[in-house]
């Protein structure tokens, strides 16, 4: 039986394993590898995020659409990312703060994806029907 996100641990073995995913993913990773050359600070960063956000951990400053809103980010790099995370999530885990893992992710997406096209011909309902958060 999967058991639930926990602790930090299971925040760093999600963070670590989502992203050796990403690293590898045909349409995400050139848009990370083109801006992220040490991977670390990255990770530790996103182990920051989710802890702060699953846990209320603080230690996680910043401003995470930030360094998002110039990425040439469309529909599909939002539907990716998000099958790969929750694929990362539904392999080990599973449970409450599981699921608020992937609520708050989905959120995240379709929220930067608004943000990054307002204004333009694309709005937020033109990101294609993908994984309904729990």
């Amino acid at each position: 039986m999967k058991k639930d996100i926990e602790n930090i641990d299971d925040i760093q073995y999600l963070v670590n394993t989502f992203y050796d995913k990403v690293r590898v993913d045909p349409l995400l990773g050139p848009v990370f590898h083109a801006r992220i050359q040490d991977w670390q600070p990255h990770l530790e960063i996103m182990y920051r995020f989710w802890n702060a956000a699953l846990f209320g951990v603080r230690g996680y400053v910043g401003n995470p659409f930030a360094r998002h809103a110039a990425l040439p980010l469309e529909a599909e790099h939002f539907e990716q990312w998000i099958n790969l995370f929750y694929a990362t999530i539904d392999d080990q885990f599973q449970g409450l703060i599981a699921d608020e893992a992937k609520r708050r992710a989905m959120i995240m997406a379709h929220t930067f994806y608004g943000r990054i096209h307002a204004g333009k011909e694309k709005a937020v309902h033109d990101l294609p029907a993908i994984r309904k958060a729990p």
